[in-house]
């Protein structure tokens, strides 16, 4: 029961991840709008491939909740009917949320895999949430935490359709990030608290200070990335695809702090190295961190000064996500210093 348990919420984060990854590839591609509506798209549980699957045909039956683009506008069939020769307005609501009614095959299951990893996601968290049942009287927290992600994957969803319905709000997009993080601190939590370890970390209280600040500044830089990434968007749209390099001409602050940070994040994590391989705190992780910050660090130089190599944005946001993974997981290993072998 315990190895069930634990390879479902080692898959559950192997999905939010895979949906992490799947979003960045959405905002590296502008597909953010590839399904207009939610949580179908364009109406359609398997959305279409070609615009004539979207526009209103004579002697066609449309069924009800089917979209089609009419004049720039969405239009839903009210309800399940034959057209006529003529279009009638009767048969129709136009779609009210936003007045985005664009078509682009790619964007459109661009966009809808990712929610197709999401809803993976969720119905993964969904079973660990049941199988947590069988600890209710020995160990209380793991049921109530595996619940948790699973209202906080609703949460996610609902947040995913506010970010469609405001059309790329950036705000709303940070937010929609930061609940995603949140939900891998969640899963990571629930899984280092019930397997077994025999790993032994020697207690420092100034080294768990530091890696707690390193993982807050972290969180923070990717907050700052999400604010850069809308003004490179905003730029692209001024100067075009074709303009990359241009895209950087015009800067706001953000940019400069989110550069800047980068610094300070490298040198309190290199002293973190150095400090916990003298003083043989036995968190082998601290290599990852360096890995991946390194990585990071490229994958940012690149996009500044090699004007945005193909992946390179959605590279970098994963990176920063996987950072902030492991991490997080440093911090639980101090803070559990004294955590023993269990079995539930």
């Amino acid at each position: 029961m315990q190895k069930t348990f634990i390879k479902t919420a080692k898959l559950s984060l192997i999905l939010v991840y895979l949906v992490i990854i799947a979003g960045a590839v959405v905002r590296m591609t502008g597909s953010g709008m590839g399904c207009p509506d939610w949580p179908k798209c364009f109406g359609q549980y398997i959305p279409p491939t070609n615009i004539t699957e979207l526009q209103w045909q004579p002697f066609s039956f449309f069924k009800k909740g089917e979209v089609i683009i009419v004049d720039k506008t969405l239009q839903i069939a009210a309800k399940d009917f034959t057209s006529t020769a003529q279009f009638n307005t009767a048969n129709w609501e136009t779609y009210t949320r936003h007045d985005y009614a664009t078509f682009n095959a790619t964007h459109t299951w661009i966009e809808y895999i990712n929610r197709l990893f999401g809803a993976l996601a969720g119905l993964a968290t969904l079973v660990l949430a049941i199988l947590s049942l069988k600890y209710w009287k020995t160990r209380k927290t793991v049921t109530i935490l595996s619940w948790a992600i699973v209202f906080a994957m609703v949460f996610q969803a609902w947040l995913g359709a506010t970010v469609v319905y405001s059309v790329l709000n950036p705000v709303k997009i940070t937010v929609h990030m930061v609940m995603a993080l949140a939900i891998v601190a969640m899963l990571l939590y629930l899984i280092y608290s019930v397997k077994e370890t025999s790993i032994v970390i020697a207690k420092d209280k100034k080294t768990k200070q530091l890696i707690i600040v390193a993982l807050v500044l972290t969180l923070l830089q990717i907050v700052l990335g999400t604010q850069v990434r809308q003004m490179v968007d905003d730029q692209a749209d001024i100067v075009g695809e074709t303009a990359k390099h241009l895209w950087l001409n015009n800067v706001t602050v953000t940019f400069y702090i989110h550069r800047s940070f980068s610094i300070l994040v490298l040198l309190l994590n290199a002293y973190l190295f150095f400090r916990i391989q003298k003083l043989k705190l036995g968190l082998t992780k601290i290599k990852w961190v360096l890995t991946l910050l390194l990585l990071e660090i490229v994958t940012g130089v690149a996009m500044n000064y090699v004007h945005f190599p193909f992946g390179s944005q959605t590279l970098h946001l994963v990176l920063a996500s996987l950072l902030f993974g492991v991490q997080f997981y440093m911090v639980l290993e101090l803070v559990n210093t004294t955590k023993r072998d269990k079995t539930l």
